[in-house]
């Protein structure tokens, strides 16, 4: 006896999920399953019209060691505009199958007539069949009765179990006769040990398409983009990168690297009183009188002080420690060393000579607001956040501040042959560590940016298809969505698949996706525009569609690589999301100032001959050195042989704090020259002069 599949139902609508004793679709469909003696009783859960939650429900029961056979979700699949299940199931689907559903919509028509307005999907993911049937009982009970007894059959299918007795058997309980074209497979015998090929040489060179010359291996990418420029690529990153998103946060360490959104303007005086900024004794001066004399000492004010200090009697002073408040009548400070005085057993006397006869008022006091005045401009839009500003935010009691949101990057690397760098195995075959996403995701890190892991993706499309939706979509094991994925591996052959997924699966657009540069000439760059959720439209005009706008790098495999090409355009897209294209006019007009989106520029000299590629600018690992005899930037490769800087050696980049952009050409870039060079790390200082 066959054991009983598992099933669940998901009701998704907005009024259920309020009050679940609306809901009468799941009690309606359990008896139907229960009835054919081979299904468990459903799991029911119930959602609202929501993108992510539908997807989140969906991948709860399809992902993992846990999984049902059978999901059905019922809800409203036609034209509303809350009617989402289509969408948010179609990017979940690993294997389509339409046929089941032309059976479903010819069944009931016979007896409901808006079906044709319908939109039901439905197909395979992972392990489980997933089914969409209509929001209401009657309608939902006619489709599963439909094509219920043809599931068994179909999970056998996806096992691959189905071979020539069970194609029968399917036929002889179900009445459905299978073409014998789709038999076609198993109509061989069964030494599936023995490859055969089915296509003979001359008509694989009667199928080579339009357009590709002799002699080329269709296997190879079929770009039909052209090249972009590292110019043109870092223009359009610029343009498609969206604006920035302004926040109001809590002044705390947490904002240290964010942006100010808007300007700020003092909302206490700094100082708040009058104060002294000297040790000394505060003092009523008149003007023209000595100050010279004996005075007795009257109070002693410190920082700590709390309530107001009574006025200062003739002849009388306070002793005052710096920053503490003074006196109401005090208009001077008296400091120590020009004054006198005798103790007795270690205790300072009620009584101090002051020694000075020049006194003026205002003599060491710092007025009210006289560091920063109330409502003063403080910081302006634009101002990048260090240690000196939250101090200065902190002192005019600035509790909250508006700034522009850091984005949220994932990371994910692709390849079959990638292990994790923790995993204890010994290495066999082709398989490689994954180091690039531990570098990735620490170089982002040390940037100040949040970070998602998204661990590493096979390479057959649909694994590679569910991990760029769930990280783009924020479903599944990712807990919320990312602004900016960056995907490295897998790109160097193969591109037509990657692309196809971006672009048909996704729904997304490709800029480029190869850049004329040495390395990293592999580099795409695309944006894929997603509904946004409720939560991100929260503060949005319901009655409104809003959309996101994400970005998604494709860094090559090799670590120096996606290392040089994260450096050169995804920390510049970064930027701007987080706000430092966003300067205030008082920026603006000191250009100087203005804070420089991706890497710092510099000029640098050679210290010995670099090789030149004669078409492509490489950027060139090197460390640079800051002479302190003369004050110039010195640029020493972190490795080089015959023919330059290979892309693989990891190695170059282990100390390099700098790219040398080397211009293409013939021959070598020659020591002593003068070229550019974009800084990744601090500069070493040295204490000689580097003689080139």
């Amino acid at each position: 006896m066959e054991p009983k599949r598992k099933t669940a139902i998901l009701i998704i609508s907005d009024t259920a999920s309020e009050d679940p004793t609306l809901d009468r679709t799941a009690g309606a469909l359990a008896p139907i399953l229960a009835r054919e003696g081979k299904w468990e009783p459903p799991a029911i859960r119930i959602v609202p019209n929501n993108i992510s939650q539908i997807q989140q429900a969906v991948c709860d029961w399809s992902d993992g060691s846990y999984w049902y056979d059978l999901v059905l979700l019922s809800s409203t699949t036609g034209f509303g505009v809350k009617d989402n299940t289509p969408e948010a199931v179609t990017t979940l689907i690993h294997r389509h199958v339409p046929n089941l559903f032309h059976d479903m919509v010819a069944e009931t028509l016979k007896v409901t007539p808006s079906t044709k307005i319908a939109r039901p999907i439905g197909g395979i993911r992972e392990k489980s069949l997933i089914i969409t049937l209509p929001g209401y009982p009657k309608g939902a009970m006619e489709n599963l009765e439909a094509v219920l007894k043809l599931l068994p059959h179909a999970f056998l299918q996806n096992s691959r179990l189905l071979h020539t007795s069970g194609i029968k058997r399917v036929q002889n309980e179900t009445g459905v006769t299978i073409s014998p074209q789709l038999q076609h497979h198993h109509q061989h015998a069964h030494d599936h040990g023995i490859q055969k090929e089915h296509i003979s040489p001359s008509d694989k060179s009667q199928s080579k398409p339009k357009g590709v010359a002799e002699g080329t291996d269709r296997r190879c990418p079929n770009y039909a983009r052209p090249m972009a420029s590292v110019e043109e690529a870092l223009r359009i990153i610029s343009e498609r990168t969206p604006a920035s998103t302004e926040v109001d946060t809590p002044v705390t360490t947490s904002i240290i690297g964010s942006v100010i959104a808007e300007d700020i303007y003092a909302a206490e005086l700094v100082p708040a009183y009058r104060s002294s900024i000297i040790d000394g004794y505060a003092i009523t001066v008149e003007e023209g009188k000595s100050t010279k004399g004996v005075f007795l000492i009257a109070s002693f004010a410190h920082g700590k002080v709390s309530g107001a200090l009574d006025p200062l009697k003739p002849r009388t002073v306070a002793r005052v420690t710096v920053g503490a408040p003074l006196p109401p009548n005090a208009n001077a400070v008296v400091m120590v060393e020009d004054t006198a005085s005798s103790t007795i057993d270690g205790q300072e006397e009620a009584v101090v000579e002051i020694l000075a006869d020049d006194i003026v008022p205002g003599e060491n006091v710092r007025e009210p607001g006289s560091d920063i005045g109330l409502n003063s401009k403080i910081l302006a839009r634009g101002d990048l956040i260090s240690p000196a500003e939250i101090g200065l935010l902190a002192a005019t009691g600035t509790r909250t501040v508006k700034i522009f949101k850091k984005p949220r990057v994932g990371v994910l690397s692709i390849g079959d042959e990638l292990v994790e760098h923790s995993d204890p195995c010994t290495l066999v075959g082709g398989q490689i560590r994954d180091s690039n996403r531990p570098s990735l995701l620490s170089c982002l890190a040390s940037w100040g940016f949040e970070t998602v892991d998204l661990g590493i993706a096979r390479d057959p499309s649909s694994s590679l298809e569910h991990s760029l939706h769930v990280s783009l979509r924020g479903i599944g094991r990712v807990s919320s969505s990312v602004d900016v994925l960056v995907t490295t591996g897998g790109l160097s052959v193969g591109n037509i698949d990657y692309n196809t997924i971006i672009e048909r699966s996704l729904g997304g657009t490709i800029h480029f996706d190869r850049v004329f540069m040495k390395p990293g000439m592999s580099t795409t760059f695309a944006t894929v525009t997603l509904k946004a959720t409720e939560t991100d439209a929260a503060a949005k005009d319901a009655q409104q569609e809003h959309h996101t706008s994400k970005l998604l790098f494709s860094l090559p495999g090799t670590p120096s690589s996606a290392l040089l090409t994260l450096n050169l355009f995804v920390l510049s897209s970064l930027h701007k999301l987080a706000g430092l294209g966003e300067s205030s006019q008082a920026i603006v007009t000191k250009p100087w100032i203005a804070p420089q989106l991706g890497l710092p520029r510099v000029a640098v000299v050679l210290t010995h001959h670099f090789h030149l590629d004669p078409k492509r600018t490489e950027y060139h690992r090197a460390v640079v050195t800051g002479s302190r005899s003369d004050g110039r930037l010195y640029a020493t490769s972190t490795g080089v042989d015959a023919i330059g800087q290979p892309s693989p050696r990891i190695g170059s980049l282990a100390k390099a704090n700098a790219l040398v952009v080397l211009r293409p050409g013939r021959g070598v870039g020659i020591k002593g020259e003068i070229v550019e060079a974009l800084m990744m790390g601090p500069i070493h200082g040295s204490d000689t002069r580097i003689i080139c």
